[in-house]
């Protein structure tokens, strides 16, 4: 259902005071979208297992209870890795991938692969 005239001028109206009264937070709003954000949140969300892992590693066999606070660690960490790459979805990780150069690195392991173990690529 499009926006009504007088409605079309209030929206840029309110758009306009936005940018004049707090023109930070509006270029971050402006440049922040739900893949970076879910991204980022991958991202810590790696390094969050990583250290859960360390503390299960090195600490279960002296306290039992420091190593389950590392699985627990774990645990939580792949939940939240999980649940923000549902939110990326295909789209946002073709796009995260193809910023960072991730895509030409796994292509040319999968290559290498490939060639070693016989298959064509």
């Amino acid at each position: 259902m499009p926006l009504s005239e007088e409605e079309h001028r209030i929206l840029q109206e309110i758009e306009k005071n936005f940018y004049e009264n707090d023109p930070e937070f509006a270029s971050r709003v402006k440049s922040e979208t739900v893949y970076r954000h879910a991204g980022r949140n991958i991202k810590w969300a790696l390094l969050g297992f990583i250290a859960g892992l360390a503390m299960l590693i090195l600490t279960f066999t002296t306290s039992v209870v420091l190593g389950s606070v590392g699985f627990l660690v774990m645990l939580g960490s792949s939940v939240i890795f999980e649940k923000n790459l549902r939110r990326m979805g295909k789209a946002g990780w073709s796009e995260i991938s193809q910023s960072k150069g991730f895509r030409s690195q796994f292509g040319r392991m999968s290559s290498k692969f490939g060639k070693r173990f016989g298959q064509k690529g």
